[in-house]
């Protein structure tokens, strides 16, 4: 059953062994390219959500969530291969980390994030998560592309010492350093961030101060975090508008 319809698409958490196989072979193709399956042992910890073509039943976009009650928790999620957490390890919690997230290459239709995002949303007011977390990547290991994102990243969007994530990967690009003097292009800094980033960042979510060279899958990113009793009230509104 959806959890959230508005147009022409739906969004619903995978009820079966075959959904869950669906959302990987999704996320091979946008993340490896080709046929294939996408798995890792954390699937069988997560709710996967599918957003699909409410016509059709086409599987447009996929992410997973991984719930944790708190921050105490937080050693046992995917991004803590990555980034030393502990900063995070005093938060109340309930947190959640969403993962995995792709669309399909093959599809533009801004509609599609819109609805993932709707759907994360009644995720949250359901769960009383309090906040997100997770990795944002950008498409491709060499950062030159990027600099005038990774500069904004660094100007405007860091997380708070309290919370920031420190190094916990070997190979990693500490833009916040690297790009001190870098005045960033802010319009094409954002054009260039990757859209689920932009969606974070719109609401004021924050960056880890590095990005994460990720051969396995040829991506850089960065860990987010959306503190969501901190957003601001107009996009606190907004927010949950997408969920309308």
């Amino acid at each position: 059953m959806a959890f959230f319809a508005k147009g022409r698409y739906r969004a619903r958490m995978a009820a079966s062994g075959d959904d869950v196989s669906r959302a990987q072979a999704l996320r091979h193709r946008a993340f490896r390219g080709g046929t294939g399956l996408d798995s890792d042992a954390f699937d069988a910890r997560c709710r996967h959500v599918l957003v699909e073509e409410a016509a059709t039943g086409a599987l447009v976009c996929c992410y997973r969530l991984l719930p944790l009650p708190s921050g105490a928790a937080v050693a046992t999620c995917y991004s803590a291969q990555f980034y030393d957490l502990a900063a995070l390890a005093a938060l109340p919690g309930p947190l959640v980390e969403l993962g995995r997230f792709c669309i399909d290459p093959a599809r533009g239709d801004p509609d599609i994030l819109r609805a993932a995002w709707a759907a994360l949303t009644r995720h949250v007011d359901a769960e009383g998560v309090e906040m997100l977390i997770g990795c944002a990547s950008f498409p491709g290991t060499a950062p030159a592309p990027y600099a005038d994102s990774f500069a904004l990243l660094a100007q405007r969007h860091l997380a708070p010492p309290r919370w920031r994530p420190g190094v916990g990967a070997g190979e990693v690009y500490h833009f916040a350093r690297d790009l001190q003097g870098h005045p960033p292009d802010p319009r094409r800094g954002m054009r260039m961030m990757p859209p689920l980033l932009r969606s974070y960042l719109g609401l004021g979510g924050q960056v880890s101060d590095h990005a994460v060279v990720d051969r396995d899958l040829g991506t850089l990113h960065v860990f987010t975090g959306l503190d969501i009793g901190a957003i601001p009230p107009a996009r606190q509104k907004l927010f949950r508008a997408m969920a309308g």
